[in-house]
């Protein structure tokens, strides 16, 4: 955590936006894993993160959500190792005589742990593999985002902690009547304790609600714990068109919603699914209102 606190030094940092949208703009297919593109396609991914560093991102991602061998299972361990050290250099070579930090992205397995569809074992090694090819390769931490399942990302968690990285752990909070639990039930309270207890660097949430759900989940996890609240919402809720989801919520009404989030407590702010470039400009912009 005290890597993170020195980031924050200044002020909460303004993170980057979506990647998979961004990259269906230039070519990837839909439901089609887009962390291979790493090798195949390198120049498209980074045009992404140039954007998104362009438009003013102090945090940026890495294109690695899915690279685990979980996700990737026609893979080697070697490919996979190299599909996420090329993701790390890739945002390296974007951020480059920038300020800009790289954190990798780690999301769940996609398997159901409590359903015995995956083993604790077979979690951990595949975080193992991951989270090592990311520090090897030079990220500045490590983020496991859009979990549901405390118990994955607990083992998500030791495995990536063993880098001796900082480790940010992010949750969807998208169930219940309040729309303020995990799909597996746990609340902002219950994940932000017990990822405090376990060494995490942070905490926060992601993905499943818009901006003006996310500054009553933020004020939730810094009344729970002592840690740096991550917070990246989609761009309002999606609307089925031609069977596709489209987010409508435009940029500056996205950002609009940035001082309930620093009032929240949050210190690490960007976009999730739906948005891109212009909302973490016109994020940018409210953070220079707000200074």
């Amino acid at each position: 955590m005290k890597r993170l606190l020195e980031w924050l030094h200044n002020g909460p940092l303004i993170t980057d936006g979506a990647w998979g949208t961004e990259l269906q703009r230039r070519g990837l297919e839909p439901g089609e894993n887009p962390d291979p593109w790493n090798l195949s396609h390198p120049e498209r991914v980074e045009q992404v993160a140039r954007a998104y560093v362009d438009a003013g991102s102090r945090i940026i991602l890495t294109n690695t959500f899915r690279a685990n061998p979980i996700s990737l299972p026609d893979c080697s361990p070697e490919q996979i190792a190299e599909i996420n050290r090329a993701g790390v250099a890739i945002s390296r070579r974007a951020a480059e005589s920038t300020t800009a930090k790289v954190i990798a992205s780690l999301g769940p397995s996609g398997k159901m742990l409590m359903a015995g569809e995956v083993t604790p074992e077979e979690i951990t090694a595949a975080y193992t593999l991951q989270a090592r090819a990311c520090a090897d390769a030079g990220a500045d931490a490590l983020l496991l985002e859009t979990f549901s399942d405390p118990e994955e990302a607990s083992l998500a968690l030791a495995a990536a902690r063993a880098t001796g990285l900082p480790v940010i752990v992010s949750f969807v909070f998208d169930s219940g009547k309040n729309k303020d639990r995990t799909m597996m039930g746990a609340t902002p309270e219950q994940v932000a304790r017990r990822m405090e207890d376990e060494g995490a660097a942070a905490v926060g949430a992601n993905c499943g609600l818009g901006p003006s759900g996310f500054p009553p989940i933020s004020t939730r996890l810094r009344d729970a714990c002592e840690l740096p609240i991550w917070i990246k919402s989609n761009a309002g809720m999606p609307e089925i068109v031609g069977g596709e989801a489209r987010y409508t919520l435009p940029p500056a009404e996205f950002a609009s919603y940035l001082p309930a989030l620093l009032d929240a407590g949050a210190c690490f702010i960007g976009g999730c699914c739906g948005t891109n470039p212009d909302y973490i400009r016109a994020l940018v912009e409210e953070m220079r209102r707000c200074a």
